[in-house]
Order: structure tokens, then C-alpha cells, then sequence
């Protein structure tokens, strides 16, 4: 699904994304393309648009807030994932590297398209019952967001959905997420 919602100036959100997120071939190693959000978060309205469009799956179709919880993947999820907590009025989660958190964890190791990670969260970052909308800069391949998904259900949480800014089509990452609401505001 692309997102075509207008922002301030008349650039819809898929212009926005196409104009202020760089290619950056072959980063972190050959063969890889890295999508460089720096751009985007330098740009107060294009950052302001792909916040509120991201925080878009934490409301009902009455536009209230249905989830208690925002959790945003090391790192470049923080950086989105934040900002959209406090647009929905709620509480915001770090999902962190392997020894980064300083708290007992649930801990979930997984492939990337380029290696392998692991991933935590402390115990009892999420209540049981609670409703955690995840978010992140790229689906790629689908791994980290799974990973995330079953540190949220070890808690005992519930995912009503994952939230990017760009999937990457083409790697079919919704196969590992067979059961869960995919929102992309852009999709190559």
C-alpha cells in the first residue's frame, strides 16, 4: 500500500519520501542498498508528515487511540517511533541490541539480508494484554520486525500492527509476518 495523503506545501507523502530519502548503494556491505532517512528528519514538514502517517495505525476508524504502547526497533526506530508515541498519547518501548538494555530481557536472535542479530526487550516493558503498535524505518526481510513480534507476545502483548516508512517489496517480507497488519507508507 502507498500512502498519497497531502502534506503542508501540496507534496503528497509518497513525493516526500521520494524526495528526502537518499540511495545509498552498497552500505553497510556490497550488494546492500541502505536507505538514508537523514535528509527526511532534517525536514521539519516531511518529518512531521511521515510521523502523524506512521502513528496512523495506533486509531480506530473513529480516530481514537487504540494502542497503549509504541515500540521502535534499535535504531533508526527510535527516531520514528518516539516522536509517534507522543503524537498518539501514549508510552514509547526500545526495542535494543543484544546487552544493551540493563534490566532482565526476553531476547530473540533472527537473520538479516546481510547477517545475523539478536534483539531485546525488557520483561516487563509490556503488560499483559497490552496493544503495541511496532515501528520501524525499512522492512526488508521481514526478521526484525518477527523478532520483535515474539518479544511482544513473550510479555504478553498483543501486535494490532507494524508501522514502516519503506518495504522492500521485493524481498517479500510480509512471509514472515503472515498474521500480522503491514503498514507501508512506501513500498519498492
Amino acid at each position: 500500500m502507498t500512502v498519497s495523503e497531502t502534506a503542508a506545501g501540496g507534496r503528497s507523502l509518497e513525493e516526500t519520501l521520494e524526495r528526502l530519502v537518499a540511495d545509498v548503494p552498497d552500505f553497510p556491505e556490497p550488494g546492500v542498498g541502505f536507505k538514508d532517512i537523514t535528509p527526511l528528519l532534517a525536514d521539519y514538514e516531511g518529518f512531521t508528515q511521515v510521523v502523524e502517517a506512521l502513528a496512523a495505525p495506533g486509531r480506530d476508524a473513529d480516530g481514537n487511540v487504540s494502542v497503549t504502547k509504541v515500540l521502535g526497533m534499535e535504531s533508526r526506530g527510535f527516531i520514528l517511533g518516539a516522536p509517534a508515541a507522543l503524537h498518539l498519547g501514549v508510552g514509547f518501548v526500545p526495542v535494543r541490541k543484544a546487552g544493551k538494555l540493563p534490566r532482565e530481557t526476553h531476547a530473540v536472535s533472527y537473520s538479516l539480508e546481510y547477517g545475523e542479530a539478536t534483539l531485546e526487550l525488557h520483561t516487563d516493558a509490556v503488560a499483559p494484554g497490552e496493544r503495541v503498535l511496532v515501528i520501524d524505518d525499512v522492512l526488508a526481510t521481514g526478521g526484525t520486525a518477527a523478532a520483535t513480534i515474539e518479544l511482544v507476545e513473550r510479555c504478553g502483548g498483543v501486535v494490532v500492527g507494524v508501522s514502516v516508512l519503506l518495504e522492500l517489496g521485493f524481498l517479500d517480507p510480509r512471509s514472515k509476518l503472515p498474521d500480522t497488519q503491514v503498514h507501508a507508507l512506501l513500498v519498492s
